[in-house]
Order: structure tokens, then C-alpha cells, then sequence
């Protein structure tokens, strides 16, 4: 029988987006076992994705202004590109990393299937619009820590829910506010949810990261500190959302150092 592990893989090298929401779908009910000792080989090219968007460097992503269609259909899609990556970048931990408890296996598909479910929402907003996914240039900056840190899962704990997921804590409320003060309601009912699941996500890369620092005898604050500096992780800079990363786990020594 194929394991869940396998059925990510396959899920994660998919590159149409509509075969990898029907194979992350077809996931959550899946009656299969994880398979935590399973060694499993890195295809040659990760992650599946579609030819477009086209990739540029994050400076290069042009800024627009939120008071025409066209700008606001463009901050949508840099949003869709995010919750993409974030399916692949779930994807990726359950396959990747193996001798985890099972429950952290069952944790990230959790992660994927919500993911999917706000790449939906935000590619049928788009389309609404008159655009669809790939009509705008994006960056590669998750999946670029995803390469950083595929070979240590305490690394991808740290760096990646627990520091770009959870820049979008940070994000969501002002974005928000953004597209409700340009009249468009519906798109900021869309931020509603993805902040409320995106907590919840930012909460399994809490308990997982100090659970592997238990694991290893290290200090989770310190330890975040070196992993930081040595995968050289963006500097995470104000204003903060504290009410939502304390909700998400962070305890008050962590709140402290940023």
C-alpha cells in the first residue's frame, strides 16, 4: 500500500495547481498510515509548480496601488502565490523528514488541506477580478528557505512556520485594512480566514520546534538565534502582531528577542 508520506510526494511534484488541490483533497480522506521510518528518495526537481508565474527577485515584484482593480487583483495573486508555496512546503515536511511521531505527519497534512483550501479561495476571488494565478510576476523566497533547511527539520521548524509563516501574522491585519479601506469586503473576508487558520499552522511549527529542541536538549530561544544567523533568515522587523503570535505559541522570552 502506498503510505501517506508517498501520497504527499506525488502530491508535492504535481505542477498543475489543479491536480495538486484534487490529489491534497483526495488526502484528507485517505485512510493510509504515515510511514514515520520510511526513507523516501528527492525527486530531481522540487517542487512541482506551473510554468507560470514567471519568478523574479523580490525587489523586482512590481508595487501597485490598491485603488484599481488591477492593483488589487496583483496583491491577491502575491497572496495565492504565498498559500501555494505553503501546500508544497507542507507537502515537503511530511515527506521529507523521516522518525517524526505520527501525529506530526497527520499535523502538516492538516496544514496542506487548509492551504489549499485559501489558494482556492483567493485563485476564485481572483478570477472574479478578471485575472487568474500566473497573470503576475512572484518571488521564490519560501521555497528558498525550504532549500536551506531540507537536510535538518529543527532548521525548517525555526525558519520557516515559525519565521516567514508567521511574518504573516504580522501582515494579515494591516492587508486587511488595506483592501477594506478600498471598498473590497470580500476580499478582506478572505484575510479573515487565512489569519485564523494561520495561527493554527504557526501553533504546530511551536509545539514541533520545542518538541525537537526537547528532543535534542537545546534551548529553544538561543537555539532559533543560531539557526537565524547561520541560514542567514530575513530580520524580522515591527509592528508585530502579539496578540496573534501568543495565540500561535509564542511564549513571552521569544516576544522579547524580536
Amino acid at each position: 500500500m502506498t503510505s501517506l508520506r508517498q501520497l504527499c510526494l506525488a502530491a508535492l511534484v504535481a505542477s498543475d495547481p489543479d491536480d495538486k488541490l484534487a490529489m491534497v483533497s483526495s488526502l484528507a480522506s485517505a485512510n493510509t498510515m504515515p510511514e514515520p521510518a520510511e526513507r523516501l528518495a528527492e525527486p530531481a526537481s522540487l517542487p512541482g509548480r506551473p510554468p507560470r508565474p514567471h519568478m523574479v527577485a523580490p525587489k523586482d515584484v512590481p508595487q501597485r496601488s490598491l485603488g484599481n482593480v488591477e492593483g488589487r487583483a496583483a496583491l491577491l495573486h502575491a497572496l495565492a502565490h504565498i498559500e501555494f508555496n505553503a501546500i508544497n512546503l507542507a507537502l515537503d515536511a511530511v515527506w521529507r523528514f523521516d522518525g517524526m511521531p505520527e501525529q506530526f505527519y497527520r499535523d502538516w497534512l492538516k496544514v496542506a488541506i487548509e492551504e489549499a483550501y485559501h489558494f482556492r479561495l483567493l485563485r476564485e476571488r481572483l478570477s472574479t477580478l478578471g485575472y487568474a494565478y500566473g497573470d503576475f510576476p512572484a518571488h521564490n523566497g519560501l521555497w528558498e528557505m525550504a532549500e536551506k533547511t531540507k537536510g535538518d527539520v529543527l532548521a525548517r521548524l525555526a525558519l520557516v512556520p515559525r519565521t516567514l509563516e508567521a511574518r504573516g501574522l504580522d501582515a494579515s491585519p494591516p492587508i486587511r485594512a488595506k483592501l477594506a479601506g478600498a471598498g473590497d469586503m470580500d476580499s478582506a473576508a478572505i484575510l479573515d480566514i487565512i489569519l485564523r487558520d494561520e495561527i493554527g499552522h504557526v501553533a504546530i511549527g511551536n509545539h514541533w520546534y520545542r518538541y525537537v529542541c526537547d528532543q535534542r536538549g537545546v534551548d529553544p530561544v538561543i537555539t532559533y538565534a543560531q539557526l537565524a544567523e547561520h541560514h542567514r533568515a530575513p530580520r524580522l522587523r515591527g509592528p508585530f502582531n502579539l496578540e496573534a503570535r501568543r495565540a500561535a505559541g509564542f511564549e513571552q522570552a521569544e516576544l522579547d528577542a524580536l
